[in-house]
């Protein structure tokens, strides 16, 4: 492999190189014409070449091309576009101002992507979606949702209906590193996953990484979703959001201090319990409720200099008749209350258009509680855990010119996590619970270039470091591991070195293009995972358990491989896309519970717990029209999850230590969205969804046990559900304003979720049969009955309001 890899790229400089031709610094610098403003992520097109890209966040934009004469456009959403024709013959720099369109969208979209990115980027497994395209996903009861948009990409599922968080590539929940304006997110979504918890007013754009994840990002080994929150540009008032059967939401952006000082806000708040019987029967006597709010602030002291502070709140209480097993507690239903508190403070200093310094404080706090209101009385059971999270980051960025940029930084962690506190109030039959908590520190460098050295080939290497400590005060404890007993305890004090890791991790990525529309790519990346969630059921609840690594849990490691093909075909300046990855991805010390196990409350976590293997292997096809009256995509992937664990212990092995299919192995995934935009007053939007069922445990054996028959389960995940399918609408009725009032805008949208009534299991789960047993059509004599729990049994449709004014 060491000598086929140069030999490889080799074949490809030699290939690539041609006459070489003078090449002239062609340079812009582009402004808002009345307030004289730079304009960060106006986007440049360039032809005959078709190349181009974006500005900076200093309206600057450099290439090199070859002596020639050459038609420009400029384009900016709210601005009209700049047109012109130059003859490049020596080094220039063009200043643009672009004027305002007030008949044009006025939201300023700051993230914009390279116009042939998809094809000349080494950047393998990495997704853009922008809000508008997010948007127009028709989603659960009309709500604009990262997460359900995201799911709809090749090789990205979620485990049903009504699961928290993503699965990628067929990795575990907290595999993946979501990130909100560089806080971390431990709990993405509302109401078990119905909805995401991202302000939805607020968002600027997604970025998915699957593949060869740049450098700057770690700590998880499947893939970093980073969701940013729009940068305030705005000169003048500016409302918006709506009102539906989920939720009422209220968006500001306004300037606090002309030219100096901006501010974006954004809250929402949902009361749906007259909604969740719909869902299900099961649910007639639940109670929910949630809201999150985001701020940002944007500080302009310099023109050199920007400074943000991003502030995030998300809170969720909702009642269950569902109890958890806690002893001794008698308890009328169960009451979940999740909070989530996040600030990050980011300071970016440009030298001059090339060169700038970010520097990034991060604090995140995060509190879920399970609430047990006893029976007969007014005392409440209470169990809490937290996250706190606090990190440091400063990267130097520097873009040399077209051919060569680069970004090196450094990055430390804090991690305190307090397992559990069980809090009994008044009940004098149950007794107080403290789990002590741990801390843990991440110290991390890292670097990324990309590089181009000839036409045809652009390169992307990244290297990270890390140092991991685990401190006390901390318990270590040997167990037999036959009947579990303690059989020695060693005492660490507070602030003492327990155990520690480090690891290098280096990402690789290349692409060669073939021609002007077809390329090949190449990935490798390596990612060490230090903190890590375990769980027993198919969606973490606040009974999960995240645990950093100790002497006894150690981290995750990763190596994902993948190789793809691209092509873009033209027909009318309108592009359509064609991707085929293939991709393996190796891991080891994948932590999962021992078959029985009780983690809740437990003091000692790796009593309960089992490290092994996994790996995860597929390949995606995807096809995608961004553009026209027509447009959307659709993704094939077949894929395979696989988890092993070696124990000598024959009762705590998993499936005898043989390969079995993980939670998220989905053999064959479809995924379809078409959007029709046929006129100005109307846009239709259709999804398609279907996918293998996932994985679960069926029962090997029924023993009779004081007249109660039990099952007896001995393999994991030895059946599957039923296949999964389901078709979404949506319909957005546009209103342009009156003439009189065209400050004033507003729209409706229709949403239809599960349009032909599919009743996808969730779950199968056992019951004890009562009353006669024989003759049963359906189990015949079983002492056992096996029941499907459907999530959402109809079609859920909403009706939602929304407007702009500004």
């Amino acid at each position: 492999m060491k000598i086929l890899l140069p030999l490889f790229l080799s074949i490809l400089l030699i290939h690539g190189i041609e006459a070489q031709t003078k090449k002239h610094e062609l340079s812009f610098k582009v402004k808002n014409q009345k307030t004289d403003k730079n304009l960060d992520g106006a986007q440049i097109y360039i032809t005959p070449c078709n190349c181009g890209g974006v500005t900076d966040a200093n309206g600057f934009f450099t290439i090199n091309l070859p002596e020639k004469e050459y038609n420009l456009s400029i384009t900016y959403i709210g601005f009209k576009s700049y047109n012109n024709k130059i003859l490049l013959n020596k080094d220039m720099l063009i200043e643009v101002t672009l004027e305002e369109n007030q008949e044009q969208l006025s939201e300023i979209i700051l993230k914009a992507k390279k116009i042939n990115d998809y094809i000349e980027s080494p950047q393998m497994g990495a997704i853009q979606l922008k809000s508008e395209e997010i948007e127009k996903l028709p989603s659960a009861l009309g709500e604009v949702d990262v997460l359900k948009g995201v799911t709809l990409l090749a090789g990205v599922n979620n485990a049903g209906d009504v699961s928290n968080g993503l699965s990628v590539r067929g990795g575990s929940l907290d595999q993946n590193l979501i990130l909100y304006d560089y806080a971390p997110v431990f709990n993405p979504t509302h109401l078990f996953g119905l909805f995401s918890v991202f302000t939805p007013e607020v968002l600027s754009s997604v970025d998915l990484y699957r593949a060869n994840i740049p450098s700057k990002y770690g700590g998880r080994v499947a893939s970093v979703l980073d969701v940013k929150v729009k940068n305030p540009y705005v000169d003048k008032l500016k409302l918006s959001g709506g009102l539906g059967l989920v939720s009422t939401r209220l968006a500001i952006e306004t300037p606090i201090i002309k030219d100096k000082l901006t501010l974006i806000a954004g809250t929402r708040a949902g009361l749906t319990d007259f909604l969740l019987p719909i869902f299900s029967k099961r649910l007639k006597n639940t109670k929910a409720k949630f809201g999150d709010a985001t701020l940002k602030l944007m500080y302009l002291p310099t023109d050199k200099d920007q400074i943000t502070f991003t502030g995030f709140y998300s809170k969720d209480f909702y009642q269950l008749d569902l109890i958890s097993e806690v002893e001794n507690v008698n308890a009328k239903n169960n009451q979940y209350d999740f909070g989530m508190l996040n600030g990050t403070l980011n300071w970016i200093h440009s030298f001059n258009h090339k060169t700038s310094l970010k520097t990034i404080l991060v604090g995140s706090r995060y509190t879920p509680k399970i609430i047990f209101p006893e029976v007969e009385n007014n005392n409440k059971i209470e169990f809490q855990s937290r996250i706190n999270y606090l990190s440091l980051i400063s990267e130097l960025k520097k873009n040399g010119n077209d051919t060569f940029n680069y970004y090196a930084g450094i990055q430390a962690n804090k991690y305190i996590i307090e397992p559990g506190e069980l809090n009994p109030g008044s009940a004098e039959n149950v007794l107080p619970v403290s789990l002590k908590s741990e801390t843990s520190y991440e110290l991390s460098g890292y670097l990324n270039a990309n590089w181009s050295p000839i036409d045809n080939l652009s390169l992307s290497a990244g290297l990270r470091y890390n140092y991991f400590m685990f401190l006390g005060p901390y318990k270590s404890v040997t167990f037999d591991e036959i009947s579990g007993a303690i059989l020695d305890t060693k005492e660490f004090k507070k602030g003492d070195l327990v155990k520690s890791y480090n690891g290098i991790e280096p990402r690789f990525g290349v692409s060669y293009k073939l021609n002007d529309k077809t390329s090949i790519k190449a990935s490798y990346a390596k990612v060490n995972q230090y903190l890590q969630n375990v769980y027993n059921s198919t969606t973490p609840i606040p009974t999960s358990r995240w645990k950093t690594s100790d002497i006894n849990i150690k981290p995750q490691i990763g190596e994902t491989y993948g190789m793809g093909f691209y092509h873009n075909f033209r027909e009318d300046d309108r592009v359509i896309t064609m991707g085929l990855e293939g991709y393996y991805r190796d891991t080891k010390n994948v932590l999962s519970y021992k078959p029985g196990a009780d983690f809740f409350l437990e003091e000692f976590l790796e009593r309960d717990v089992v490290q092994g293997i996994g790996k995860a292997y597929g390949v995606e096809f995807s096809l995608k029209k961004p553009r026209g009256d027509v447009n959307g995509w659709i993704n094939y992937t077949w894929s395979k999850s696989l988890l092993r664990s070696f124990n000598e212990n024959l009762g705590d092995r998993i499936n005898n230590n043989e390969w079995y299919p993980s939670d998220f192995d989905r053999t064959h995934v479809v995924n379809a969205t078409i959007n029709l935009e046929g006129d100005k007053y109307n846009t239709f939007s259709f999804n398609f969804t279907g996918q293998t069922g996932r994985p679960y445990t069926v029962a090997n054996a029924v023993v009779q046990v004081d007249e109660i028959q039990v099952p007896v389960f001995i393999d994991r995940n030895n059946a599957r559900l039923p296949v999964y399918h389901r078709l979404d609408l949506s319909w957005n009725v546009h209103f342009s304003g009156s003439k009189k009032n065209k400050r004033w805008k507003n729209d409706w949208t229709f949403t239809i979720y599960n349009v032909y009534s599919r009743k996808n299991p969730f779950n199968i789960y056992y019951r004890q049969r009562t009353g006669e047993k024989t003759n049963s059509p359906i189990f015949r004599d079983s002492p056992l009955g096996t029941y499907q729990l459907s999530a959402i049994n109809s079609p859920l449709i909403s009706l939602t309001y929304n407007f702009t004014f500004q």
